[in-house]
C-alpha cells in the first residue's frame, strides 16, 4: 500500500469569479464560462483584463451555502466579518467544503484529530498597499488589527477560531504550485496518522500594483487583450494556443477535505474521489522558467506512487497558463509521459475560464478535477484554436463526455517548484 492510498475526499468548497459553490462550477465547467472580464487599471501598463470577485459580501456568501448552521454563520460573520477579502474569500469557501464532508457534527472527526492547512503566502500585500495612504495621512489611523491581518496566518487563526479546528495546522507556500503542495503536506499528515481529517484551503491572492506591474514587466502576465482585432476580454487566456500572450490573474479559493479513508468510511462520510499518488520536486532553478525534466519527473512521480501506466490515465488537468515559454514546455513534459499514440488523456486548462488563481489554482483545479472525474466530462479549452501540439489529446472548444477513473492535476511555481497530484474516482 502506498503513502496516499488511504486518503479520501469527502468534502470541495470554490468560490471564483464563475462561479460559487460545486454545482454551479460544475455547470460552468460544461458550458465553458468564463469569468474574465476588463478592470480598471492602475497605471497605463497594467493589465486591463482579469477574473476579479465581484462586489463580495460574506453575509450573502454564507447565506448561499445550504444549510449552514445558525451558529456557524453568526461565528463566520463575527470574526471574519471585518477580516481582508481573501479571509472572507476563505470562510465563504471552507464552510462548503467542512459541511458537505461533516465535520464539527456528531461522530465527526474531533476537533483535535482534525487538521488544516492552508496554501499561500505573500496573501496581503494588496490590503497592505490599501493601508498607505493611512499611514501617510498619520500613523493613528492605522489599524492595530492590521498586525493580524498582514500575517499569512491571520488565515488559519480566523478559519480555525470559525470552524473549532485545534488539530494540527500550518500554511504552505510555493508559489503557483502552493495548492498541490498544500494538499501534499494534508496527505502526508493523514498519512503520518497525525490528523483524521484536514481541512485545506488554497488562499485567494490579494496582489498589489507593484505586483502586476512586475508581472507584465517579466512576461509572464497578459497586459491587455489578444488574439484578432475586437477580440473580447474572455479570449485573451489562451493556454496551449499559439497565440497565447501570458496569464490572466483571477480572485478564486478552493476548499477540500482530505480524510483517512477508515475515518471516512467508519462515519459514513461521501467519498468523492481518492488521492492515489502526488509527486513534489524542485528544479534547482531560483528563475522563472520551466524545466521540462522537472515536470516530467512529478509525473511520473505521481503515477509511481499509484502503481499506475501513463495510459491508465483518461485526463489531465494541465497547469496551462497561457505563459509563451510555460506552456510550452508542459506540453512537452505530457508528451514525454504520455507520449502521442491512442492512449492519450484529455488535456484542459480551468485558467482559460477562472484565470490563474495563483496560490489557490491547486487547490481550484483539484476541485474542477474531482467534478469532473465524477461527472464523467471534460470541459473545454474555450480559447484553443491553433494548439502548439497537436499531437496531444487537447479538449476541444466544448465539453466532452469522458468516462476515466484517474486524473492527473499539475501545478507549477516560479522558483522551479513542480508538483503533480493523482486523483482517482
Amino acid at each position: 500500500m502506498t503513502a496516499a492510498a488511504s486518503v479520501v475526499v469527502t468534502g470541495l468548497g470554490v468560490h471564483t469569479a464563475v462561479a460559487a459553490g460545486t454545482d454551479a462550477f460544475e455547470r460552468a465547467l460544461r458550458a465553458g464560462r468564463s469569468g474574465i472580464g476588463r478592470r480598471e487599471a492602475d497605471g497605463p501598463h497594467e493589465p486591463c483584463v482579469s477574473a476579479d470577485l465581484a462586489d463580495f459580501g460574506l453575509r450573502e456568501a454564507l447565506d448561499a451555502v445550504p444549510g449552514l448552521p445558525a451558529g456557524l454563520r453568526s461565528a463566520a460573520l463575527r470574526t471574519a466579518g471585518r477580516a481582508p477579502l481573501g479571509v472572507r474569500v476563505a470562510v465563504a469557501t471552507a464552510v462548503q467544503a467542512h459541511l458537505q464532508a461533516g465535520l464539527g457534527t456528531p461522530g465527526g472527526p474531533a476537533p483535535g484529530r482534525t487538521g488544516l492547512v492552508v496554501a499561500g503566502h505573500n496573501l496581503t500585500t494588496g490590503y497592505a498597499e490599501s493601508l498607505y495612504p493611512k499611514l501617510a495621512a498619520s500613523g493613528a489611523y492605522v489599524p492595530a488589527r492590521a498586525a493580524l491581518h498582514l500575517l499569512d496566518t491571520d488565515h488559519l487563526g480566523v478559519l480555525s477560531q470559525v470552524l473549532g479546528i485545534t488539530g494540527e495546522g500550518c500554511t504552505v507556500g510555493g508559489a503557483s504550485a502552493s495548492g498541490n503542495v498544500g494538499i501534499i503536506t494534508a496527505a502526508r499528515l493523514l498519512a503520518l496518522g497525525a490528523v483524521d481529517a484536514c481541512l485545506v484551503v488554497g488562499a485567494l491572492a490579494e496582489l498589489s500594483t507593484l505586483e502586476r506591474q512586475a508581472l507584465v514587466n517579466l512576461g509572464a502576465m497578459a497586459a491587455g487583450p489578444a488574439g484578432p482585432p475586437g477580440a473580447s476580454p474572455q479570449e485573451v487566456c489562451r493556454p496551449f494556443d499559439e497565440d497565447r500572450s501570458g496569464f490572466v490573474p483571477g480572485q478564486g479559493c478552493g476548499a477540500l477535505v482530505l480524510e483517512t479513508e477508515e475515518s471516512a468510511r467508519g462515519r459514513g462520510a461521501p467519498v468523492l474521489a481518492r488521492i492515489a499518488g502526488y509527486g513534489l520536486a524542485l528544479d534547482g532553478n531560483s528563475q522563472a522558467d520551466p524545466d521540462e525534466r522537472g515536470e516530467t519527473e512529478v509525473m511520473t512521480a505521481a503515477l509511481r506512487m499509484a502503481g499506475l501506466a501513463p495510459q491508465e490515465v483518461g485526463y489531465v488537468n494541465a497547469h496551462g497558463t497561457g505563459s509563451a515559454l510555460g506552456d510550452r514546455t508542459e506540453a512537452a513534459a505530457l508528451r514525454q509521459v504520455f507520449g502521442d499514440g491512442p492512449g492519450r488523456p484529455w488535456i484542459n486548462a480551468t485558467k482559460a475560464l477562472t484565470g490563474h488563481c495563483l496560490y489557490a489554482a491547486g487547490v481550484v483545479e483539484a476541485v474542477a478535477t474531482v467534478i469532473q472525474l465524477r461527472g464523467g466530462f471534460v470541459h473545454p479549452n474555450v480559447n484553443l484554436h491553433r494548439p502548439i501540439d497537436p499531437g496531444l489529446r487537447f479538449v476541444g472548444r466544448t465539453a466532452r463526455p469522458a468516462d476515466h477513473s484517474y486524473a492527473l492535476s499539475n501545478g507549477f511555481g516560479f522558483g522551479g517548484i513542480d508538483t503533480s497530484i493523482l486523483l482517482a474516482a
